[in-house]
This record gives C-alpha cells, sequence and structure tokens, in this order.
C-alpha cells in the first residue's frame, strides 16, 4: 500500500480550519480513501504526494496541464513578467498581448475578455449572451457540468429554485431534443449551451454528432439566440482552434480555462462581433483578473501551442494508451468501455454498474505509481513519452492481475452509492 502518513495528517489539521476538509470537491472525496489529497511537487508529466510517493499523473491537476508541470520556458516568461509587476492598479501591456494572440488563433473571435475560472468564463457567457439579447433562458445538456455558481453547480447545498428559473435542459447530441427544448421556449432564448464533446462524469464520453452540432447553430440563427461552446475542459486538446472547429461550426461565444497557459490562473471568454454589444453592457470584474504573470504565461503557453507538435503527439500517445489498455484488460478477462478523444480518455468496465472494479483498478494503480481516476475523464500532456506511456500499461497489467484475483471480495464505494441514490 502507498504510505500516506504526512496526507492523513494533512487532512486531519484541514478537517479542523477547512469546511469538508477541502470543500466540498467531490473528485476529492469520492476517490478511494488511500488517494493522496496533499502534492508536495510536480514536474513534467509527474507528481509527488506529500509523502514524497511518486505518480504518473494522469489527471494533469483536472485539465491545466497540458504540456507538462513546471515547463521551464512557460515559467520563464512567467518569472520575467513577475520581474516587472503583477496584480497592479491596471492591467500590463501583455494584457492586449495575449488578447490578439486568443484572436489570432481562434477562427470564430473577434474579442477577449479575461478571468480566473472556468465559471467565470461560463457565467459571463450565460450574462453577455442576455445582455446582447434581451432575453432570459439558457439551454443547457442534462447532465453537463459547466462549473459551480449557483446556476450551473451539480450539487444542491445552498440553492435555491430562483436561481435556476430560467435554465431548461435538452439531451446532448439529440437534435429533436435540442429543437422540442427550443420550441418550449419560445421567444425568450438567450443562449444554447453545449460541451465539445459529451464528457459527463460517470458516463461513456460522446464525440458530437455533426448534425446536432449544426442545428444547434441553426437555431439561434432562427431565433438570434447565443451559441455557446463551453471549451473550458477541451480547449487545446482536440484542435488548435474552437473544438467545434472538428465539426465545422462556429460558435458565437466559447469558454476557455484549465490548459491555455498550462497551469498559470487564468481562463477567458472569446465572441464574435456578433455578441460584442452584450459583452460591453455587463459588469464583470475581479482583483485579481488583469494579473501580469498569468498572461505571459500564456503567451508562451500560444506559442507553444502554434509551433510544436504537443497535439499529435498527445493523439499518438493516446492511441497506444487505449491499444495497450485494451489487450492488458483482455488478458485478464475484463472488458474496458474506452470512450472520447484519446488525449481526454474516459475509462470505465464492463458489468461494473456500482464502480467497484473501477475504484480497485484505480486503487491498484495508484500502488504501482500510477495515478488515474475511476469516473472522470483523464487527460494525457505533452510531456509524457513512449516510457511513459510503457510504464502505464506495465501497472495496468499488473494492478488488473490484482483486481481479478480479489473480486469476489470487492465492496461499492458507500458515499459514491449514496450520490448516485440521490440521482
Amino acid at each position: 500500500m502507498v504510505a500516506n502518513v504526512k496526507d492523513l495528517a494533512l487532512r486531519e489539521r484541514a478537517a479542523k480550519v477547512i469546511p469538508n476538509g477541502m470543500y466540498g470537491h467531490e473528485a476529492t472525496h469520492l476517490l478511494p480513501a488511500s488517494f493522496p489529497q496533499y502534492f508536495s511537487r510536480a514536474k513534467g508529466a509527474y507528481i509527488w504526494d506529500a509523502d514524497g510517493n511518486r505518480y504518473l499523473d494522469f489527471m494533469c491537476a483536472y485539465g491545466p496541464n497540458l504540456l507538462g508541470y513546471g515547463d521551464e520556458l512557460i515559467d520563464s516568461a512567467a518569472v520575467r513578467q513577475l520581474a516587472e509587476g503583477d496584480t497592479m492598479t491596471g492591467p500590463g501591456p501583455v494584457l492586449v498581448d495575449l488578447c490578439e494572440k486568443l484572436v489570432g488563433m481562434v477562427s470564430h473571435a473577434d474579442w477577449v475578455m479575461v478571468c480566473k475560472n472556468g465559471t467565470d468564463a461560463t457565467t459571463m457567457a450565460m450574462t453577455a449572451a442576455r445582455a446582447q439579447t434581451g432575453m432570459r433562458r439558457i439551454l443547457v445538456a442534462d447532465g453537463a457540468y459547466h462549473g459551480a455558481a449557483p446556476w450551473c453547480t451539480p450539487m444542491p447545498g445552498g440553492i435555491v429554485p430562483e436561481e435556476r428559473a430560467f435554465i431548461s435542459k435538452y439531451k446532448y447530441n439529440d437534435a429533436a431534443s435540442l429543437e422540442a427544448a427550443v420550441a418550449e421556449v419560445g421567444d425568450d432564448l438567450a443562449a444554447i449551451f453545449a460541451s465539445p464533446f459529451k464528457h459527463d462524469a460517470f458516463e461513456d464520453q460522446v464525440l458530437p454528432d455533426p448534425t446536432y452540432a449544426r442545428r444547434a447553430r441553426e437555431l439561434c440563427d432562427q431565433t438570434g439566440a447565443m451559441l455557446i461552446v463551453d471549451d473550458v475542459r477541451a480547449g487545446f486538446r482536440l484542435v488548435r482552434d474552437c473544438s467545434w472547429e472538428l465539426v465545422g461550426v462556429r460558435p458565437d461565444l466559447s469558454c476557455w480555462g484549465k490548459s491555455f497557459a498550462n497551469g498559470h490562473p487564468i481562463s477567458a471568454l472569446l465572441g464574435s462581433d456578433r455578441c460584442r454589444a452584450g459583452a460591453e453592457a455587463i459588469y464583470a470584474t475581479g482583483s485579481f483578473w488583469f494579473s501580469a504573470v498569468p498572461m505571459a504565461a500564456a503567451i508562451e503557453t500560444l506559442r507553444i501551442l502554434a509551433e510544436s507538435d504537443y497535439l499529435e503527439r498527445t493523439i499518438r500517445l493516446g492511441e497506444k494508451l487505449r491499444a495497450g489498455l485494451a489487450i492488458v484488460a483482455e488478458r485478464h478477462g475484463f472488458t474496458l468501455r474506452q470512450t472520447g478523444p484519446v488525449q481526454m480518455p474516459q475509462i470505465l468496465f464492463d458489468g461494473d454498474p456500482d464502480f467497484r472494479i473501477g475504484f480497485a483498478w484505480a486503487e491498484a494503480m495508484l500502488e504501482r505509481g500510477v495515478y488515474v481516476h475511476p469516473w472522470h475523464n483523464m487527460f494525457l500532456n505533452g510531456a509524457m513519452t513512449d516510457a511513459d506511456i510503457d510504464f502505464a500499461l506495465e501497472a495496468a497489467d499488473g494492478a488488473l492481475s490484482q483486481v481479478r484475483s480479489s473480486i469476489a471480495s470487492l465492496e461499492p464505494h458507500p458515499m459514491l452509492m449514496a450520490l448516485m441514490g440521490a440521482h
């Protein structure tokens, strides 16, 4: 078993001064108890927990690590800017440089508003769409995650119905469902939200049907509503542009975060001139939104994205991982459901409705130095190598052998079962 003495001590201290010890971050609370919650350092494709255990990290900080932890070129750009100034009375010149860079890379974008978190970006998108259209209703796909604000959080605590009174649902990838939702809303439609692909937790991932994506664009054109692609999780992981360029559809607004500064804290709302007036009409700000250091890191990250083969390499390594895992799983009598883009894999087990096999596999992988997740999509990053994938496949072989030998005694995760029962 992985030693986690220091991690457990930190959890005990945190429980006294932090609600739930780690807020309400269910992705942490629902992991096996042996999974570390605190990490001391990270470099390239690896993280080290508070006890010094090293893991090949397939979560990539839940997405921000795109090119590798501690990339020297990106961090050097951040340090140079820090010497000049970071959070000042107004933004540095790097704000304009960054916005010009993003507009130059993202085909639908004519303007940029920077912020800090993905929730900031999605909430600004909703507000700008309402300001632009004068309408109230927002359509979101059932089960989709768009952040932690009251209008979109998946958890019910502290939320009153009025905060979601103008949020309506449709089924992702179902053009008929979307049409019905638009018809029900009538002439009060402000925006349609869409994820780049269906990447909901606990489920197989599904790539977007071009027919559905095109219909979303047509419905917005017909009604005057804004089409919003929430690219916070997938931005620049699928293509060097907005992710729906892959299906030939351009939104009016797109939300970005996590990876475009390779882990430095910044996010953004990008939009076309079709929604410029709405963006100019809203009040949106934050004390640290104009900090210059993350902008400098983002500019260098975007340069590397444009000039390197990071995307092609992560796709190739993702294909190698997917093929290798299928072989290893079959060897031990398991069938994996590996869905979604290979560089953002979701890995679930057939015949595992309560996730007990997935949890046991994740824990066995952790013991072998590989950090995987039993129900959330994962990520590859540009620092990973063929040797890393070979290491992961070797670990998977041993982990699945261990799970097979103990499968009769596996128990479901009680907190997960309570959550699934509530839904």
